[in-house]
């Protein structure tokens, strides 16, 4: 039976639990769930109440998952059917024609700031990549397809669904085609640049479109630089570092087939004389930087190094790791020397990331200031009311 033909089930909150959601937080967690219906299956549309009976919303329901309810709507309830998602993807789609504008290559879809909770599009041309985190939008992947099909014939569609988030909503690791027929590989353009891109087997869904305006920001700042690309996965930075005026740039990564991809989009850029790439482990490397033992004397070192925060228990430990990290790299670089430096976890707030560079400056006994304190590309669009939305921190750091 269709949803729209359903009376659809009610989870009651607690006193005063629907405060926070009214003002725009899209989660209900399970300890704040008063009465729910055992009868509802993981991702069906339920109406939220609050405890005096008022309408909070809609949401999809997951009573195994610690999110319980990830809203779709406040105030009113709604049918997530294909005219749905039609409506919200093409919403999503204007917002970027508006801040990305000209571009074809960008994030889509950002989940709960694209009210659509647990849904991540990347957009590569005209292949799409899809990363599925909840069990509701995992039950409408039809109508998730037939909009995109709608609104853009793409040549394919491919699910990415290899994230960990997706166990704890109870949903298998997979990675398979939706729709279409996934090329071998996909070239995309940014800022002018062409990049190849690691879909299939690559991270995340294949590039990081998140630091785009960070690679464009930086780009007056790598002229006449030595630069030392840490992390540098398929080169993005290194790339640009090499076409904006570096004299030299060395990409290091742990991942051969990050590594052949770099050495690829060097060549399809044309600075594969200037940028070379090694397959090495950054963080054995960059100590052995901060030590003085290697040849290559790099004036400015891009530090962009996985999420290291899986949890909230272990942001203490990440912190730790991160610390050293920027204290190494602050030690490696001479005066004058820029360390642009990155962080990507949602656990890690704005103000700790400043304090963890603060603290790594001091444990480096090396006088820096901040030039510049940025985030996530505008594709990746922040909800004030929503700190879990806000995840990338970028500085840009000069050594006194």
């Amino acid at each position: 039976m269709p949803e729209s033909e359903v009376e659809f089930a009610k989870v009651t909150l607690k006193p005063g639990q629907e405060r926070r959601v009214l003002a725009g937080h899209n989660w209900v967690f399970s300890n704040e769930v008063a009465t729910a219906p055992a009868s509802a299956e993981p991702g069906a549309v339920v109406q939220v109440l609050a405890a005096h009976g008022g309408l909070v919303g809609s949401a999809f329901y997951n009573p195994h998952s610690l999110i319980a309810c990830r809203m779709i709507s406040l105030r009113e309830t709604v049918v997530p059917d294909a005219g749905f998602f039609l409506k919200r993807l093409s919403a999503a789609k204007q917002f970027r024609d508006r801040v990305r504008p000209g571009e074809t290559a960008y994030r889509l879809c950002f989940g709960e700031s694209d009210g659509l909770p647990g849904l991540v599009i990347d957009r590569y041309g005209d292949i799409f990549v899809l990363q599925v985190l909840s069990v509701g939008i995992e039950a409408r992947l039809e109508a998730v397809g037939a909009a995109l099909d709608e609104l853009f014939k793409p040549r394919a569609i491919f699910l990415k669904n290899d994230h960990r988030m997706r166990q704890l909503e109870g949903l298998p690791l997979e990675t398979r085609l939706l729709s279409g027929q996934l090329p071998q590989k996909v070239q995309i353009n940014e800022g002018g640049l062409r990049f190849s891109t690691l879909i299939s087997q690559g991270q995340k869904t294949g590039f990081y479109f998140d630091q785009a305006e960070n690679r464009a920001f930086l780009r007056p700042y790598f002229k006449e630089r030595v630069v030392l690309d840490l992390y540098c996965y398929t080169g993005a930075f290194a790339v640009n570092a090499a076409k904006f005026g570096a004299k030299a740039v060395l990409g290091l990564d742990s991942s051969a087939p990050a590594i052949a991809v770099a050495r690829e989009n060097a060549a399809l850029n044309g600075v594969e004389e200037l940028a070379t790439f090694e397959e090495d482990d950054a963080e054995i490397a960059l100590r052995s930087f901060a030590e003085g033992k290697q040849p290559f004397k790099a004036d400015l070192i891009l530090l962009d190094p996985p999420s290291l925060v899986p949890s909230k228990k272990h942001l203490a430990t990440a912190l730790r790791a991160y610390g050293k990290l920027n204290s190494q790299a602050l030690r490696a670089l001479p005066k004058g020397g820029l360390l642009a430096t990155s962080t990507c976890s949602h656990h890690v707030s704005r103000e700790i990331f400043v304090e963890m560079l603060r603290l790594a400056a001091a444990k480096a006994q090396v006088p820096a200031r901040l030039l510049a304190l940025r985030g996530q590309c505008c594709d990746h669009p922040v909800l004030l009311s929503m700190p879990e939305t806000e995840y990338l921190h970028f500085a840009l750091l000069e050594v006194l």
